[in-house]
């Protein structure tokens, strides 16, 4: 696909959405360490890190239900014959507490994410991180990568009604930073940030190292795509 030089797309704007997991900080050991763990207290076989990477994106309840089901499929339990929805508040419980005990202990800042975080903040526009992680797992996470001076506001996936892909999140986060989204730059790493982005009527930015359910980024509709962060600097 075509796409517009990364540099040319911040004129005009007033504000970026930013997302975490895949954009900012890749939190796969994170995920995998903290289900690991929690899978080892339901009795329950391990996952392999490369299946969870095709799982994360859409919500912290979507990839402990997806984990869940792949786990049992691989014990040789067919997920319906198995009462998930009984099993999921416990699962739900162990997955929070040991996420909460490890956040950003097996997670790496990627590179030149901080380059493009300052670059965006010296064009002169105001940040919001935008992510369907839970705000609880958010907010520490950016405290711990040294990232959380870079942000005027934090939305996790529960601080709206409906998250990524829906576009309301997007348009309550414009609300909030008192940006049009025609003006406000969404910059994420999968199909959920470009499709909220097209709907609420923000131009998107897609980096290519992220997790995009095993599909290549630069097959998803964005107006432009980066290797790095850092390639929003204008002298990158």
């Amino acid at each position: 696909m075509t796409s517009t030089p990364p540099t040319a797309l911040l004129a005009g704007m007033d504000a970026a959405l930013v997302d975490l997991d895949g954009t900012l900080v890749d939190t796969l050991g994170d995920f995998a360490e903290a289900l690991g763990r929690m899978l080892a207290d339901l009795g329950l076989p391990a996952i392999d890190p490369q299946a969870i990477e095709r799982m994360v994106g859409k919500g912290s309840e979507h990839l402990l239900l997806s984990v869940l089901n792949h786990v049992l499929g691989l014990a040789g339990q067919a997920p319906a014959a198995i009462d998930i929805e009984a099993l999921y508040p416990r699962a739900w419980e162990r997955y929070q507490h040991h996420y909460l005990a490890i956040n950003g202990q097996y997670a790496r800042v990627y590179p030149g994410a901080i380059e493009g975080l300052a670059a965006l903040r010296a064009a002169g526009l105001r940040l919001a991180c935008l992510t369907n992680k839970p705000t609880a797992f958010a907010r520490p996470l950016l405290r711990a990568k040294g990232l959380a001076g870079y942000f005027d506001q934090v939305f996790g996936g529960d601080a709206f009604e409906r998250k990524k892909p829906d576009p309301l999140p997007l348009i309550r986060a414009c609300e909030a930073l008192g940006s049009a989204p025609a003006r406000t730059l969404m910059v994420g790493d999968s199909s959920n940030d470009a499709q909220a982005a097209r709907a609420a009527g923000c131009p998107v930015v897609l980096v290519s190292y992220g997790y995009n359910h095993g599909r290549p980024v630069r097959e998803v509709d964005a107006d432009g795509y980066v290797d790095a962060l850092s390639e929003l600097a204008p002298a990158a």
